[in-house]
């Protein structure tokens, strides 16, 4: 009766009625320190729950420290992989929890890293092919952060290198994908349709303004996009809960950049 878990934990961290996901990652800290954003943690996730979040995404050892007492309810990702900025390759991500770890935790779903390319792909897939087998014996949703990156990656955002890595993660058993956005529709159009599970865009670096990032998520959405899983540009936002505020209104209610943009 896994299967039947596995549905209901989906249903908390996707909109029940748009069935797509506004996901706040908040993961950075084991990669890039206590950066701004993200030294009181259950103060951010008050911030993105009362703006529209379907689910935050931790490492283990932050749950802890985001639990509030108070506020909207928000879902939760257990984030399993781990490496840091100083290590020797960021790139080799790395097991740092267990699927039964995140159960005792409350988690709605968990997450996996795997940089398709890198020099450690191999045990990154067979760490992944474990990871699913684990998720399906405990009806647990998996997320697969799947990126190109790696010596032969010369272009990452490629809408091919892009698909690949993005159907490899539904190739291993994941339930949502998240990888960059290729740049334009009709490419990432190619890559939702050559991934059979719902593929989420991940938010890059800080953007120029508002409205060309919220127009990215527009088009995302327009192409077969599921959703985003967008961090630092939400919880360095000025304005974290208006912010997430304009992403729900994008993904979860239909509305056009243009209209969003005006909650900020």
């Amino acid at each position: 009766m896994s299967h039947v878990g596995k549905r209901i934990r989906l249903d908390r961290i996707m909109n029940r009625n748009s069935k797509n996901t506004v996901l706040i990652p908040l993961d950075h800290g084991i990669s890039d320190g206590p950066i701004p954003g993200l030294v009181d943690m259950a103060e951010t996730i008050n911030k993105v729950a009362e703006g529209g979040a379907d689910t935050v995404l931790m490492q283990k050892g932050m749950v802890q420290h985001g639990v509030r007492g108070y506020g909207l309810d928000v879902g939760l990702i257990v984030h399993m992989s781990a490496s840091t900025g100083a290590g020797p390759d960021p790139n080799n991500k790395v097991l740092v929890c267990s699927v039964e770890e995140a159960v005792k935790l409350g988690a709605d779903g968990v997450s996996i890293h795997v940089n398709v390319g890198s020099i450690t792909e191999a045990e990154q897939l067979a760490e992944m092919g474990s990871v699913a087998d684990d998720c399906n014996e405990w009806g647990m949703p998996l997320l697969a952060m799947m990126y190109p990156r790696g010596p032969n990656v010369t272009n990452p955002h490629g809408a091919d290198v892009i698909a690949h890595a993005a159907r490899a993660g539904a190739e291993l058993g994941a339930d949502i994908i998240k990888t960059y956005y290729s740049g334009d529709m009709d490419s990432f159009k190619s890559i939702v349709d050559g991934c059979p599970v719902p593929v989420i865009i991940a938010g890059g670096p800080k953007a120029n303004s508002d409205l060309e990032f919220l127009q990215m998520i527009e088009d995302s959405i327009k192409a077969g996009g599921r959703g985003v899983a967008i961090g630092r540009n939400t919880f360095q936002h000025k304005n974290p809960t208006a912010f997430t505020r304009a992403l729900a209104m994008i993904v979860n209610e239909g509305k056009s950049a243009e209209e969003a943009v005006k909650v900020l």
